[in-house]
């Protein structure tokens, strides 16, 4: 399975797999940032399928920078320095390459289990990734460190003319919890919600962030009509920096269906989307308005109760022929509904 450049940061760019004209022993493997901000690689693993190579990463590729892993010494490309040297050889015949991130998160994967699905081996020409797929390269060696060769324009010009499946809109974000009072890897959380009168499919669409560390989460799952979906720090993975952040929800297509940001987090408050806008709302708060809420049907209730009481009464006197005073009446109905006030204080307590 390949990954769109929407579910990562950091991409396998470019694989000299059958490696160069030097030496077939001379492979090397490129990653490239597709951010603007630096990511820290330390914890992260590149690893094939089989378990050789794997590749324990480290140190820092910048903004649209590249990482250029190369076998065994510093030599499989020549004038060009490594930034991490590995051991394990790719086979000729294709590999299952992953690249996970620190969390254990599959950031990006190339199966080439049947194959490689570019480069040469008699000619030494690099498979390389483009906005579009892979290719293989035009030049012997590659272009390890630098942009790889663009697709032709007949090919490009056949994928802009496609046309794309249709989904629908109204699926928006509707509440976060980015600094929680509790630890925020377990507590933090996203909602979304569907406008919508109808069930929406949202396989293959990402929620990701927009600040620090980008991460991106693939949704498999559906959501009823005029619903919400909670999505727990757990379960996505992306971190809500407390400083500020942003999300965007994206379709199979790439495109952004809604989009939110806020600044600094205040601990303990749930953010929330209005009609007139996104505010800050503390979680105790919250749950005294539900709980006002909860209790005015019974208070409601007793009122009806009252009155049904009062009537009760006053049928009993004229059917008696006895002449209460309406004074004792109120008086009789004032002591029964200050017994039911307190009682519902006494369980809100």
């Amino acid at each position: 399975m390949l990954l769109t450049l929407l579910a990562a940061s950091v991409v396998i760019n470019e694989i000299a797999w059958m490696g160069t004209d030097i030496s077939f022993n001379d492979e090397w493997i490129e990653l490239y940032n597709i951010t603007d901000d630096a990511v820290n690689l330390d914890g992260w693993m590149l690893k094939a399928e089989d378990g050789i190579p794997e590749i324990a990463l480290s140190g820092t590729i910048s903004g649209k920078g590249f990482y250029l892993l190369e076998k065994s010494d510093d030599e499989s490309v020549p004038g060009i320095s490594a930034d991490l040297i590995y051991k394990g050889a790719l086979g000729n015949n294709g590999e299952n390459l992953k690249l996970f991130d620190n969390f254990g998160n599959l950031v990006d994967e190339i199966d080439c289990t049947d194959g490689w699905v570019a480069g040469d081996n008699e000619t030494k020409l690099t498979m390389e990734k483009t906005d579009i797929g892979w290719q293989t390269s035009r030049e012997s060696g590659g272009t390890p460190k630098a942009l790889n060769w663009q697709p032709n324009q007949q090919l490009q010009k056949k994928v802009e003319n496609r046309t794309l499946p249709s989904y629908p809109e109204g699926i928006i974000f509707s509440r976060i919890l980015p600094s929680p009072k509790g630890p925020d890897a377990e507590n933090e959380w996203i909602e979304i919600y569907n406008t919508n009168d109808f069930e929406v499919d949202l396989s293959e669409w990402q929620i990701r962030d927009t600040a620090g560390r980008i991460t991106a989460y693939t949704l498999n799952t559906k959501i009823k009509e005029l619903s919400s979906l909670i999505l727990p720090r757990p379960e996505t993975k992306i971190i809500l920096n407390n400083s500020g952040d942003g999300l965007e929800l994206i379709n199979p297509n790439g495109e952004v269906i809604d989009s939110m940001e806020f600044e600094k987090a205040p601990q303990g408050q749930i953010y929330i989307k209005s009609s007139s806008g996104w505010q800050w709302e503390n979680e105790k708060e919250k749950i005294k308005k539900l709980q006002s809420l909860s209790t005015k049907k019974p208070l409601q209730e007793k009122a009806e109760e009252n009155k049904k009481m009062m009537g009760q009464i006053i049928d009993l006197s004229q059917e008696k022929n006895l002449k209460i005073p309406v004074v004792l009446i109120a008086l009789i109905i004032s002591l029964i509904s200050a017994g039911a006030v307190i009682s519902v204080k006494n369980l809100l307590s």
